[in-house]
């Protein structure tokens, strides 16, 4: 793994990948430094990283979009299969790279609070907690985006598609308020993810039978609870939109609440799609 970590790291460096996306992110909190802290003279350092949050949609799809696109593409992924390592190795190598890409950056940012109680009263508990929120969340994008790209050898589409997926969960909790609360709308949406969970899950796993079977279960047991009980679906889909933001969750941190619960979250948001890369990967090497 530290073979893949540190191969990884040399190719960022040797690139613009690195440059652009520390730039970005230091050039939007910077942004929002001078916005809030400087022009509006607010202490509150955590409403700079509730603005510079915007700025993953972006940078995370730059980040990522090569990560195993790019290996896929030229064809060197066959080596890494020839490697006396795993394949949860080779994920875990190039994820822990981008994570040490996106620790650069923030380290940097981490010295503003430090700034800024020179000149004003910051309350750096609440802002040293939303810097390690931010950096989850970051973490879980970048998990997010890992995926994403192992699904195609297309750099270009890795990145569209990641925009797209980020900009969703971004926008998801406005986009909740127009979002059907009927019971029936919220069954008719569940199919439909069922549906798209099944076709997921066919393409990972090349297992067309338990693809089906998955999805044909879940529908069963949805269409049946709401046939039971179909009050319990009522505002089910605009609940599950809420629920299901990353950056609704950061919320909490920004206004001072450290939620163990938005942790807890990002770490298994990290861990499935880890898990997800890593079978794209298997799927591969055997076929």
């Amino acid at each position: 793994m530290s073979a893949i970590f540190k191969h990884e790291l040399h190719n960022y460096f040797h690139s613009l990948t690195a440059y652009v996306f520390g730039a970005f992110l230091l050039a939007f909190v910077g942004i929002g430094a001078m916005y809030y802290n400087i022009q509006a003279a607010i202490s509150n350092f955590e409403y700079v990283l509730s603005f510079g949050s915007l700025v993953f949609v972006v940078i995370v799809p730059i980040l990522t979009m090569r990560v195993i696109a790019e290996e896929k593409k030229q064809k060197t992924d066959q080596l890494l299969y020839s490697l006396p390592i795993t394949t949860v190795q080779v994920i875990l190598g190039k994820y822990l790279a981008l994570l040490v890409l996106y620790l650069i950056p923030l380290a940097i940012i981490s010295i503003y609070p430090l700034i800024f109680a020179q000149f004003g009263e910051v309350y750096l508990p609440t802002a040293y907690g939303s810097i390690f929120a931010f950096f989850v969340l970051g973490a879980a994008l970048i998990a997010v985006g890992t995926f994403l790209s192992s699904l195609t050898d297309n750099q270009g589409l890795a990145a569209g598609v990641g925009i797209a997926v980020i900009l969703l969960n971004y926008y998801s909790v406005s986009l909740s308020e127009y979002a059907s609360a009927t019971a029936l709308g919220s069954v008719i949406a569940l199919l439909v993810i069922y549906v798209l969970l099944g076709l997921l899950i066919r393409y990972v796993t090349r297992n067309g039978s338990l693809a089906y079977w998955i999805a044909f279960a879940l529908s069963a047991v949805t269409v049946a609870l709401f046939v039971i009980n179909s009050q319990a679906f009522e505002g089910l889909l605009p609940n599950i939109m809420n629920q299901l933001s990353l950056f609704e969750r950061f919320t909490t941190f920004v206004n001072g609440i450290f939620d163990v619960s938005a942790i807890v979250y990002y770490l298994t948001v990290i861990a499935f799609f880890l898990f997800l890369s890593v079978q794209s990967l298997e799927k591969r090497r055997y076929n």
